[in-house]
């Protein structure tokens, strides 16, 4: 994996620790990897199989 670095909002990070501290995810990280690959599967991959396919053999 590669790290990132990006600026998010204080209310958007509060949300997301709020989310960590009920147990949802179990770090900031992890919810925020889900989020973008959840992004991609709606915005990219729901009509492109292979690429579909590609990420999920990467994330396994």
């Amino acid at each position: 994996m590669r790290v990132i670095t990006f600026h998010i909002s204080e209310v958007s990070l509060e949300g997301l620790d709020e989310l960590v501290r009920l147990q949802k995810y179990p770090n900031r990280s992890e919810a925020i990897r889900l989020a973008i690959r959840d992004l991609l599967k709606e915005e990219l991959w729901n009509n492109n199989s292979a690429r579909k396919a590609r990420y999920e053999m990467v994330e396994a």
